[in-house]
């Protein structure tokens, strides 16, 4: 087996898209949907913006630096493509016991009535994310697909109920379709 001398791998970038990166490692990528930073550093790895990609380097390439040059890679992905479209994940509200009402509420969102429960339960949204909730739908959007992500699990989590059968006692919010 022989062994590369460099690991590299190249991220397109729109048109309306930047990429600027800092001497500690710090990549920002602004484009209309807002500015994203995020610390991705090593000492053996470059990131090197260029015209119409940014380009991901490790020398020499053995196999943590060349999965470590994949994850950067895929981070910054993550970065560009919500740079240019927000990420948006769905959840349903779903009560056959009682009628579950749910609101935002600044950074958090609070679920009423949940089980018959007299104190409201509370998720959090987290930073750059936006939620509505219309209905028995719950839209969960933002530039940030981890951000996003986390804020609807924090939703499904926070209805999440334990000593009853979920294929029987399913009252709940649940992630119907998640970011991609």
């Amino acid at each position: 087996m022989s062994i590369k001398a460099v690991e590299e791998r190249s991220v397109p970038l729109p048109e309306d898209v930047t990429v600027s990166v800092t001497e500690d490692g710090t990549v920002t990528v602004s484009g209309p949907q807002g500015d994203q930073s995020r610390r991705l550093q090593h000492p053996q790895i470059t990131i090197e913006p260029r015209e119409d990609e940014v380009v991901v380097t490790a020398s020499p390439a053995r196999r943590k630096l060349a999965a470590l040059v994949g994850t950067f890679t895929g981070h910054i992905e993550n970065m560009v493509n919500g740079a240019s479209e927000p990420y948006t994940a769905e959840l349903k509200i779903v009560s056959s016991h009682f009628p579950i009402k749910a609101r935002v509420d600044g950074d958090t969102v609070v679920i009423d009535n949940f089980l018959g429960e007299k104190a409201p339960r509370h998720a959090r949204i987290l930073p750059e994310t936006t939620v509505e909730v219309s209905g028995e739908n719950v839209t969960v959007t933002g530039p940030n697909k981890e951000h996003v992500g986390q804020t609807a699990a924090n939703i499904e989590d926070a209805t999440y109920v334990r000593g009853f059968d979920p294929r029987v006692f399913q009252d709940g919010i649940y992630i119907t379709n998640k970011p991609r």
